[in-house]
């Protein structure tokens, strides 16, 4: 497990390729994903404390990758259902975004104080990629970094199936919370 996470890591920040050897940088591994589906017959949730990001400050590049089999559920069979039948997630082991902020100027890293990124990139789930668009809220503090942003899914976007017997336990739409508090990344 250490190893895999310490090559995903290591992929995370080669696949930055526009980044600049001067940039600063800054990632976490112990980022947090949840998801709510909500309906009026029944709520699921699910958690993912082991998500990796990394931001360049300079160019605004974002990256996030997150293992699907670490989201966890509060009842086991919701968590086997999630991988085998909807996710498959062996075939599709990781969600992932790649994008920029596109109002950088906008954001004072070293100004203690709370900013409004607005955040564009292709989010890749189970193997099916959309261009997403969200506001994400910046906070600094004694230069420390931490990030918040809330945006909606549709599983039928990205190719999961929801099949009818079950259709009306599962929203059309999933809402995705996603909380990260950054460090600087010294090579």
């Amino acid at each position: 497990m250490y190893n895999t996470m310490k090559y995903l890591i290591a992929g995370l920040f080669m696949a930055l390729t526009t980044v600049t050897l001067n940039a600063q940088r800054i990632f976490t591994r112990t980022g947090h994903i949840q998801f709510l589906s909500t309906t009026p017959v029944e709520d699921i949730e699910a958690h993912n404390k082991e998500v990796t990001s990394v931001i360049d400050q300079k160019t605004g590049a974002i990256q996030f990758a997150a293992t699907i089999k670490s989201f966890q559920f509060e009842k086991a069979l919701m968590q086997e259902h999630f991988n085998e039948n909807y996710m498959e997630s062996n075939t599709y082991s990781k969600a992932t975004f790649k994008g920029n902020i596109e109002n950088l100027a906008d954001i004072k890293w070293t100004t203690d104080g709370s900013y409004m990124a607005k955040v564009k990139g292709d989010l890749t789930i189970h193997g099916e990629t959309r261009t997403v668009e969200m506001d994400a809220q910046i906070m600094v503090k004694k230069e420390q970094v931490s990030a918040e942003t809330e945006f909606n899914i549709q599983p039928e976007e990205h190719g999961i199936e929801i099949p009818d017997m079950v259709r009306d336990k599962i929203a059309k739409e999933v809402m995705v919370i996603v909380k990260c508090q950054y460090e600087p990344y010294n090579k």
